[in-house]
């Protein structure tokens, strides 16, 4: 491993240990029984002992990062490999994401009468526009990205499906922002699902309905 490349794991290290730091911290003050998941009201619907705080750090921290570092190798394409300092740029946004996202579950297993939708919506929305710029950079493999049976099997539907995703994810994020400042209510509930599905659903039908067109444009000449 290169010393720049030594660097870079050393920071992404440390950036994961930050939770786990926080968690040693706070420990004793934790109840026995902590919140682990939330409706989208913000209300605590699920429960488990503090020790499963352990666990949820972790895999949200170290073990998605053991994943994104095995990925390029392990990938049947190995195009990953090419993105070069790109694919490190997007293993930083993970992992920082997540170690957010775990700090953020360890305040709310401290305070589960407080628990800030709102932050989450802002960090959720963070992540998507952080994505979505980087959708045009991610070549097609089986792990990262849009990935459909139509992307899979043709490269420029693959290019063509990602260049809309990328667009349609920064909107998002941007929609999820926005929807922070808004107060709870059905109508940002009723947002926040209809823009999660527009996200799934139109680049799943806009690969199908391009890669239909590369069949008959093939069958043609």
């Amino acid at each position: 491993m290169k010393t720049t490349g030594l660097t870079r794991e050393i920071i992404l290290w440390v950036i994961i240990l930050i939770p786990l730091v926080y968690l040693a911290w706070v420990w004793n003050d934790l109840p026995e029984r902590v919140p682990v998941h939330f409706n989208l009201k913000g209300e605590a619907d699920g429960w488990a002992g503090k020790t499963a705080m352990i666990f949820i750090v972790l895999g949200t921290t170290a073990l998605l990062n053991l994943i994104l570092l095995a990925v390029p190798y392990i990938d049947p394409k190995r195009k990953l490999t090419y993105m070069g300092s790109k694919y490190h740029q997007l293993r930083f946004i993970l992992v920082i994401f997540m170690t957010a996202l775990a700090m953020f579950i360890i305040h709310s297993a401290l305070n589960p009468d407080t628990f800030q939708l709102n932050a989450l919506l802002i960090l959720i929305g963070g992540l998507f526009i952080a994505l979505g710029n980087y959708f045009q950079a991610v070549k097609p493999n089986y792990f990262i990205g849009i990935r459909t049976p139509w992307t899979l099997e043709s490269e420029q539907v693959w290019r063509k499906t990602h260049r809309l995703g990328g667009i349609l994810w920064i909107a998002g994020g941007l929609v999820m922002i926005l929807l922070a400042l808004f107060p709870d209510s059905v109508t940002r509930q009723a947002i926040f699902l209809a823009t999660v599905a527009i996200l799934v659903v139109v680049p799943l039908v806009y690969s199908f309905i391009e890669f239909r067109k590369e069949q008959r444009l093939q069958r043609q000449s």
